[in-house]
């Protein structure tokens, strides 16, 4: 089963932004993926929240 969530790096430790169906002490595999907006910033010419506004709208079909 794959899950696709996001997580805040605090103090040394991955912190998960919504609860995982996972038991205590299971073994997962993590892929980290820097946001698009933070991959890109500087090659187009808009603030962070606003390339961000974008990205969202584009994923979740505002366009």
């Amino acid at each position: 089963m794959a899950t696709r969530t996001k997580a805040i790096y605090e103090e040394g430790i991955l912190k998960p932004l919504e609860k995982l169906d996972l038991k205590e002490g299971e073994e997962v595999e993590i892929e980290l993926k820097k946001s698009i907006t933070e991959r890109t910033f500087g090659i187009i010419p808009l603030e962070h929240d606003e390339l961000e506004e974008i990205i969202e709208d584009t994923e979740y079909g505002s366009w």
